[in-house]
């Protein structure tokens, strides 16, 4: 199936907490629709692990401010999905270990990262349709595109998706750490399609957002 095209560099925007299943649904997407891969994480989890190769604490906001700042951050597209180069290094093989999973919350709090970040976005979507995943990306980064949709799960199954993925982190701290920080806290945009993946495929929850696209005026074809 492709996307059959109307106006150029359109913007899906996926919104959720951890372990919601948007970053499996926002790259399944993408393919479906020919869409270019956005996963907003990764930028700050790419800045995440340079604060910690430095050696900075990552609770220092002035010198995580410094270290982003002076950080020659690329956002590549391979095979239709974003890379995170920082200073000509690919960040990808770092992105998910315990160390970056346990400050990631820290360093994207910082007000100065979430605008590197989202320039870094916003000029992606200038020469590209893309699907953008995140927690701010209807509300904060993209919000004029009509195209917006937030993704949920029950804690118990995020826990579970979580754990599946090897990962330690605490769901209900990062909840509290996403909502609650003063910077484009994790909200769901007052026109978002809300999605339970609870008991969805991945297929299913990607079937339900074509189908509410094609309602919006934006038509899939095979």
């Amino acid at each position: 199936m492709h996307f059959v095209p109307q106006s150029s560099h359109r913007v899906v925007a996926i919104d959720g907490p951890a372990a919601s299943g948007k970053s499996s649904v926002a790259r399944r997407l993408a393919q479906r629709l020919g869409f270019a891969y956005v996963n907003s994480g990764a930028i700050y989890r790419a800045i995440t692990w340079h604060v910690l190769q430095k050696g900075i604490d990552t609770r220092d906001t002035h010198r995580v401010t410094q270290a982003a700042e002076s950080a020659q951050i690329a956002c590549r597209l391979q095979n239709n999905e974003s890379r995170i180069f920082i200073d000509n290094v690919d960040t990808m093989d770092y992105l998910r270990n315990d160390r970056v999973n346990g400050s990631v919350s820290h360093v994207s709090s910082v007000a100065r990262v979430r605008k590197i970040a989202l320039k870094k976005m916003r000029d992606c979507a200038r020469n590209h349709d893309v699907v953008v995943e995140g927690r701010d990306i209807g509300s904060i980064v993209f919000p004029d595109t009509p195209h917006k949709f937030y993704v949920d799960a029950s804690p118990d199954v995020r826990l579970r998706r979580r754990a599946a993925q090897g990962e330690r982190d605490e769901i209900k701290m990062r909840d509290q750490a996403d909502s609650s920080r003063p910077v484009s806290p994790l909200v769901i945009a007052q026109d978002a399609y809300v999605i339970d993946t609870s008991h969805l495929t991945i297929e299913e929850v990607v079937n339900e957002i074509i189908a509410r696209l094609e309602h919006n005026g934006l038509y899939v074809s095979t």
